[in-house]
């Protein structure tokens, strides 16, 4: 889960803010889970799994959202700073690791969603291009595939964000479907 948590996030890091506002959104979502998962009313309440001392999770996601808030600041179009692959490797290593410790692995790829979509649009490009030889997208991963349609960088990037709010919205929803 961390290892691929990790990649998904290194390979959706192609445009200028793609990759930290998804994970930023993604860390508070999982804080609160990680909240709610350590308290033992809330997780008797919402029928998870109660583990002890993972309420304190939450001082990492909000280190993981404050810090990439201050990123993101200088990370949207155009990009004066860049978060390359040693960022993106640790950010989304901590996303999975908050989730592996909350139990919550399920509801980190939903809310992770963008991330799976990304390297599942790698998976098939590189599948479909060796037993075929056809390409199934423009270009992989997906967010390169909509530019290469004629779409602005800022239009695909903020798509993106939308799609992940809603993602985030629904991994929370869950809680409550149990």
């Amino acid at each position: 889960m961390i290892v691929g948590t990790s990649n998904a996030v290194n390979l959706t890091d192609g445009l200028d803010g793609l990759a930290i506002l998804p994970a930023v959104l993604v860390a508070g979502g999982l804080g609160g889970i990680a909240y709610a998962t350590g308290h033992v009313n809330f997780s008797a309440y919402l029928q998870i799994p109660y583990v002890p001392g993972v309420g304190e999770m939450v001082v990492f996601c909000g280190a993981l959202v404050g810090a990439g808030l201050g990123f993101l600041w200088f990370n949207t179009y155009p990009a004066q700073v860049f978060m390359g692959d040693v960022g993106a490797l640790a950010l989304g290593a901590a996303l999975g690791a908050v989730a592996v410790v909350a139990r919550q692995e399920l509801v980190l790829l939903i809310m992770g969603g963008v991330f799976v979509m990304e390297t599942v649009s790698v998976i098939l490009q590189v599948g479909s291009y060796k037993l075929t030889g056809k390409r199934i997208f423009r270009m992989a991963p997906l967010h390169h595939h909509y530019e290469l349609k004629g779409w602005p960088e800022p239009r695909v990037i903020v798509r993106f964000w939308i799609i992940t709010v809603i993602l985030v919205l629904a991994g929370l929803a869950t809680l409550k479907l149990r």
